[in-house]
């Protein structure tokens, strides 16, 4: 199974200008995994275990990477990466902090719970775009995912 066209990057986010920055920098990237985005804590944990709307697995696959901002509406970004270190089936879905906090607290905690990555959100649309770019050769290209807990998407095309 090609990997590219298999699993989406979830992307848990509240603002919509974000949100569409985000869009436009991962067309500009070239990257081909499906963007999903949620706009609140409860929809991402709702996603993730398919409740709801999100049922249908077919349609809303479990993600290879999730971008996860913190304050979010509902259920706190930091509440929703313990909710998921606490699930045996996505303790391995590697979980990037994408925020606007650089406060020292929210970057301890983000880590231990479980985060793989924290980075604050750039100001300009160029600094965004090298930050997908980063992204992109990092966890999309370079990375290796565990087989047995994601076999669609550890396989190579």
């Amino acid at each position: 199974m090609d990997r590219k066209a298999s699993k989406p990057v979830l992307v848990v986010e509240d603002e919509q200008n974000d949100i569409f920055l985000l869009q436009y920098a991962f067309e500009c990237a070239g990257i081909s995994e499906p963007l999903i985005s949620v706009e609140d804590g409860q929809q991402a944990i709702d996603y993730l275990s398919g409740k709801g709307k999100f049922a249908e697995r077919k349609e809303f696959p479990l993600p290879c990477l999730m971008l996860l901002d913190l304050k979010l509406p509902r259920v706190m970004g930091l509440d929703v990466l313990r909710w998921i270190r606490g699930r045996p089936e996505l303790q391995m879905l590697p979980v990037v902090v994408l925020t606007s906090s650089s406060e020292a607290s929210d970057i301890k905690q983000a880590y231990t719970l479980g985060a793989r990555s924290y980075l604050v959100k750039p100001v300009s649309v160029q600094q965004r775009l090298e930050l997908v770019e980063a992204l992109k050769t990092y966890w999309l290209e370079l990375n290796q995912l565990p087989s047995e807990v994601y076999p669609a998407i550890a396989r190579r095309a």
